[in-house]
């Protein structure tokens, strides 16, 4: 079990990354005109995420028509870890019926780019007038766990997403994702 650490860039790094669901490229650009970005470092085995996926659809569901818009990217590799590759990241988002693209990142450039360590990872930015996103949030989506009989209730994520979409500041008190660590390739 890993968990993420605070990030230690203040806007969000460029990525530039293939949807295997659709195959079309998706760079950080085509989300410029939202006022909020939630980029989730996710992959398809980990327990942590498995737990969380069918309520992080019903939060970016929730979300969206507020003017969020939501990024997926999974950076493990596929050599380690082949259930976490394109083929089936594919499956996966059809099965769950994402309604944000997830993208692969094969050299796990991004994920580096961003300090992401574990899946899930959670970075929310927000946008002012022609600025970078700005980092605001960066932790768990709630204090659930796999087998803990803890209810998921994406209170820390929501909360996060509420103060950011209403134009006030996101608290300072943060609590870091838990998680897979990211498999890095060999």
């Amino acid at each position: 079990m890993d968990s993420s650490q605070s990030a230690s860039m203040t806007s969000a790094p460029y990525f530039e990354l293939p949807e295997p669901l659709t195959g079309k490229i998706w760079k950080l650009d085509d989300f410029e005109a939202f006022p909020a970005l939630l980029v989730m470092f996710i992959c398809n085995h980990c327990p942590y995420v498995v737990h969380l996926k069918e309520d992080i659809v019903k939060l970016s569901n929730n979300y969206m028509p507020k003017g969020l818009a939501v990024v997926a990217i999974s950076s493990n590799s596929a050599k380690t870890h082949p259930q976490d590759g394109p083929t089936f990241m594919a499956e996966d988002a059809k099965a769950y019926k994402y309604p944000f693209p997830y993208l692969y990142d094969e050299t796990q450039q991004v994920a580096k780019a961003y300090g992401a360590l574990c899946t899930p990872d959670f970075y929310l930015f927000k946008k002012v007038g022609k600025r970078p996103f700005e980092l605001v949030y960066h932790g768990r989506f709630d204090d659930s766990r796999p087998r803990s009989n803890t209810p998921i209730t994406g209170r820390d994520i929501r909360e996060a997403l509420d103060c950011t979409l209403s134009g006030q500041p996101v608290s300072g008190s943060q609590k870091p994702s838990v998680g897979c660590s990211i498999k890095w390739a060999p």
